[in-house]
């Protein structure tokens, strides 16, 4: 049964969308369709950046002051209805209801205090005469009208991450959500229109074809995406016809090197947690075991046990879960496609299917005998599977860990100080952890290299980049 019809949310308002093409909601959990969402056009995008360049009108001379004021009272809200929050989260992701709050919605909480921080401290050099009878200074300027589309897999905080900074610069947005996971982010632009100018905030929802358009949209200034390396090379090339700033935050492949002076149970504990938490289903995710070749049978032992003790999927309502299902039947077919062409030479030690008929679960699943030029270590196959790989030296381990076309996030597990510096210095990806692995802050950035894109979210530099950089420089006698 139907229970949900959405709307565009435009100039603050739900706004109908101007055509019957509507996609369905299915529950990742039951498959069930729970709900219809609409495939916006020319001219809902159209009407969203409109409300957009008004707003933004208003807000880039909103003082500093102001616009903190308004993001923790955004905060405030979300904090107040954090149980609205998670529900619309865990039915549209299928995620763990009793944990995301804690989770999630805490996390989207403290991201926002953090940019309504951010809003007071801008940055730039110090006025001075750098020139003889000339005094030079640097302001710091909203971009202007931003587009952004957001992904599937962690709904919520990729908003927060995406119109957080913006809005703390004094910049307007237009934002698209994934078509499966659209709910959240409409209640977020509901809290934010309640505490902002109409229009600064506005959701189109839509499809690939919808998310083109807004891309391409003459009146966006920037654009910024979370997702696939395809959708981001899609977003450069034509962003690049228009000269707009972009912002990519795409795929990983996250390596975790594991030497033998490590402690091999918290090692074995942390890559489980870091590999299967939301179903494996995130850019960062440890999805790559390289381990020295002297405890390689004992480690593959520990990852085992551990993934079948303490990496059980299930239900958003089933108690000792620690993931739920795969967003959708594309995405199972795609973790499953992976399996199917599995070489000869790999072993599967434990998982590798489907779990029960119905719903989209997949096994906590460990591969071993991994070559690295198999299609599992280099493509990102975003769901609940480790592949493991053993190393003889720190040169190899390096090899192997850098050896792909990733590089946002990566782990070395080792008590040796020197061992730690060196890996932390020459691992090729944007975040390194020490003998931990998946834990995010506020106040540090979040960003990759090659083909995991360009430019942070979080922290002061994911603020940096929604401001551009102006020289003043006037003339001491007139």
């Amino acid at each position: 049964m139907l229970t949900t019809s959405l709307q565009n949310v435009i100039a603050g308002r739900r706004a109908p969308v101007d055509s019957d093409r509507t996609m369905d909601l299915v529950d990742p959990a039951t498959e069930e369709v729970y709900g219809q969402v609409p495939v916006s056009g020319a001219v809902e995008v159209d009407a969203a950046y409109a409300a957009a360049s008004g707003a933004f009108a208003q807000w880039r001379d909103a003082p500093p002051a102001e616009r903190q004021l308004a993001l923790f009272r955004i905060a405030e809200e979300m904090k107040e209805r954090a149980d609205e929050f998670a529900d619309l989260e865990s039915q549209d992701t299928g995620k763990p209801r009793a944990s995301l709050v804690a989770d999630e919605i805490d996390q989207s909480v403290d991201q926002l205090r953090f940019f309504a921080g951010a809003a007071r401290s801008l940055e730039g050099r110090a006025a001075g005469e750098y020139l003889s009878g000339h005094t030079s200074y640097v302001r710091r300027e909203p971009v202007g009208v931003i587009g952004q589309v957001t992904p599937w897999n962690y709904p919520l905080n990729m908003a927060v991450w995406k119109i957080g900074p913006a809005i703390a610069a004094g910049n307007a947005v237009v934002l698209k959500p994934a078509e499966t996971t659209p709910q959240s982010t409409l209640l977020l632009a509901e809290v934010v229109a309640h505490h902002t100018p109409a229009g600064l905030f506005n959701v189109v929802l839509g499809d690939r074809e919808t998310g083109r358009m807004m891309v391409e949209h003459p009146r966006a200034d920037m654009v910024a995406i979370t997702g696939s390396v395809r959708a981001g090379m899609e977003v450069a090339k034509s962003a690049a016809s228009d000269l707009k700033r972009v912002h990519l935050e795409l795929g990983g492949k996250a390596p975790a090197v594991v030497f033998p002076d490590a402690n091999l149970e918290k090692a074995a504990s942390g890559i489980v947690t870091g590999a299967y938490f939301n179903a494996g289903q995130d850019c960062t995710a440890a999805t790559r075991v390289i381990v020295h070749e002297s405890i390689h049978d004992e480690f593959v032992a520990a990852l085992v046990e551990r993934a079948r003790t303490h990496a059980r999927t299930g239900g958003p309502h089933e108690e000792g879960v620690l993931y739920g299902p795969l967003n959708s039947r594309a995405q199972l077919d795609g973790v499953s496609g992976f399996i199917e062409r599995l070489p000869a030479h790999i072993r599967v030690e434990t998982g590798g299917a489907r779990q029960g008929d119905r719903g989209y679960f997949w096994e906590a699943t460990i591969l071993s005998g991994v070559h690295q030029d198999d299609e599992v270590v280099q493509r990102e196959i975003f769901g609940p599977v480790l592949t493991v790989q053993s190393f003889s030296d720190a040169d190899q381990a390096l090899a192997l860990a850098n050896g792909v076309p990733f590089a946002l996030a990566a782990s070395v597990w080792t008590r040796d100080h020197a061992t730690a510096m060196r890996f932390t210095r020459d691992l090729d990806f944007g975040c390194v952890w020490v003998n931990t692995h998946i834990p995010f802050v506020s106040d540090m950035p979040h960003g990759g290299f090659k083909h995991s894109g360009y430019g942070k979210d979080l922290s002061q530099y994911g603020f940096d980049d929604y401001t551009r950089v102006k020289h003043v420089m006037s003339a001491l006698e007139v």
